[in-house]
């Protein structure tokens, strides 16, 4: 089985580093990640759980639209960033809800009709393919794992950084998970554009890996 995924380019402790990372300003722009809004809009609303959420922007989405969402992160600063933000769009706890918590140590009795991770990639120690596996344990039959990744490395990163740049690959994803065929089924498996500007302003086009899988009806809980 390959744990190529499951890397880290510092030993920084994994907190320590999220927090320096958020302690300053704000890091992400507060927008849903696309392929989440254009996933999700065709799924039936339920209960959703975010890892890795950063500053709430998924979720914020999620709880808009209908759904009764969960964020989670190892950052405290980013978790109250995200509450923040919710309450400033008049989210309840009763729709966006957020925690600070290791996902290697997420102790859940809930059940997801959707969880999703969107971009749960870094440079420091994490266990990610034993994550989503724990996570995919909490979805109900019928609910849905959805993942979306860098493909490829951003236009403007210069050689060093495209060499250092983790990328992914729709079919590595599903191997890497190894999830019972019996109990899962691939719904979406591909590579998908998404319009981005870089740093200096230049409109780009960045490629994202999006795997959606299904637990199938017959699967126990």
């Amino acid at each position: 089985m390959s744990h190529q995924h499951e890397h880290r380019v510092s030993d920084a402790d994994p907190k320590e580093f999220w927090e320096e990372r958020y302690g300053s300003a704000q890091v992400w722009s507060g927008r849903v990640n696309a392929a989440l809004a254009d996933v999700a809009a065709t799924l039936p609303v339920g209960d959703a759980l975010d890892l890795g959420c950063g500053e709430g922007g998924d979720v914020i989405w999620l709880a808009e639209h209908g759904w009764a969402a969960v964020g989670v992160d190892i950052s405290a600063t980013a978790v109250g960033r995200a509450r923040a933000a919710a309450e400033a769009r008049g989210l309840g706890e009763d729709r966006a809800s957020f925690r600070d918590a290791d996902l290697t140590r997420l102790d859940s009795s809930d059940r997801f009709d959707l969880v999703t991770a969107s971009f749960l990639q870094s440079p420091v120690a994490l266990a990610r393919r034993d994550i989503l596996r724990a996570a995919a344990e909490l979805i109900r039959p019928g609910g849905h794992l959805l993942l979306t990744t860098h493909a490829a490395p951003p236009p403007w990163a210069d050689a060093t950084n495209r060499a250092a740049f983790h990328h992914f690959t729709p079919e590595q994803e599903v191997a890497d998970l190894d999830l019972p065929a019996e109990e899962w089924e691939t719904v979406i498996a591909e590579i998908r554009a998404r319009s981005a500007v870089g740093p200096d302003g230049t409109p780009a086009e960045l490629d994202d890996c999006v795997v959606l899988l299904r637990r199938r009806e017959s699967a126990q809980a």
